[in-house]
């Protein structure tokens, strides 16, 4: 069960990073288009993370 707490506390850090990343993207998207694709690309892959673990999170749930 641990192992369930656990995964979802790093899911809520992420997705909260993945916020950040998404507006920083988009406040940055009228003055620097550059920093603004880097920004986007960092949130994606926090996301693809994100997908990952949901998909771990479900697997144990399952087995539990």
């Amino acid at each position: 069960m641990k192992q369930i707490t656990d995964v979802r506390t790093k899911e809520i850090k992420l997705y909260n990073k993945y916020k950040v990343l998404i507006e920083q993207a988009y406040n940055l998207k009228q003055t620097d288009s550059a920093l603004s694709d880097i920004s986007e690309f960092k949130a994606i892959k926090l996301l693809n993370k994100l997908n990952r673990l949901k998909y771990l999170k479900r697997e144990q749930l399952e087995s539990a």
